[in-house]
């Protein structure tokens, strides 16, 4: 999708009263939430989701499952600083719920679940620094 045109959605959204827009063309999608609650300093950089990303379960022995993450970024547990994290410690987590935020090239990119489970383990801090592939949490 043309970077001119994504910008101009942009604009569309943040000028109206709408908090979320989804666009799709062919093989391509693009979606655009501005939630109304992000304080104005932080909206440029937390309104772009270029393509919602479902994580599999990494294949194990029993039932732990990880969910790792698909690019470098900066790890988010919260849509915002004032917001409750999407998941704590114990949580039941089912299939394509959002579990956290990585903030790659400006854009906030949410991360699902692919499928049920219980957080065993949080493996990073919020606002952390991560590699591609980084495990973020452990389910059961």
């Amino acid at each position: 999708m043309d970077l001119r045109k994504i910008k101009k959605l942009i604009e569309l959204v943040e000028e109206s009263a709408i908090e979320e827009l989804e666009v799709a063309s062919g093989d391509e999608s693009i979606r655009i939430v501005l939630p109304r609650g992000v304080p104005a300093d932080r909206r440029q950089s937390a309104v772009v989701t270029p393509s919602t990303t479902e994580l599999a379960p990494a294949p194990g022995l029993g039932a732990q499952q990880t969910v790792n993450a698909p690019m470098a970024g900066t790890f988010y547990r919260a849509s915002h600083p004032e917001a409750a994290p999407f998941v704590e410690l114990g949580s039941a987590v089912q299939a394509g719920e959002v579990v956290c935020i990585i903030e790659s090239m400006k854009m906030m990119h949410e991360i699902r679940a692919a499928s049920d489970g219980v957080v065993t383990e949080i493996c990073v801090d919020n606002a952390q620094a991560i590699g591609t592939g980084e495990v973020l949490f452990k389910l059961s």
